[in-house]
């Protein structure tokens, strides 16, 4: 029988960041397929990661991740033209400066997403298997 259940992972501490940092580790995404809704302080990535919580099971998953309460946001050696590229994520940091929290997507080839928040409201959301027939 399959597993038809997806997982949503809300962090709201740093340590809670860090395991959505862990599942998303080696994922790819297009800048095409990052959107920053300044009005709304929104931040939201889709991108196809692997299913590392089920050791049987190393399936591709597309998933959203969603940053709210976002202040700022700056890249570094993103062409945002080149909407085609593929950006693969290391990793998401985070560090406190003074009030806020900057948190940083490192992605290889020395590219980077920095986005400011006064306070940590992320969600990990899967939407569906890549190669779902059902979908």
């Amino acid at each position: 029988m399959s597993n038809n259940y997806f997982k949503k992972i809300i962090a709201q501490s740093p340590e809670d960041l860090q395991t959505i940092s862990a599942c998303c580790a080696e994922a790819k995404t297009k800048a095409s397929e990052i959107k920053y809704l300044p009005s709304n302080k929104i931040l939201l990535i889709s991108l196809s990661r692997l299913d590392k919580e089920n050791e049987n099971n190393k399936k591709k998953i597309n998933s959203i991740i969603k940053f709210e309460f976002v202040d700022s946001l700056k890249s570094k050696n993103i062409d945002q033209n080149d909407t085609e590229s593929i950006l693969e994520l290391i990793a998401i940091d985070i560090f406190k400066k003074q009030d806020n929290f900057e948190i940083i997507f490192l992605f290889s080839g020395d590219r980077l997403i920095n986005l400011t928040t006064e306070v940590i409201e992320v969600t990990l959301e899967d939407q569906k298997l890549t190669n779902d027939k059902n979908s």
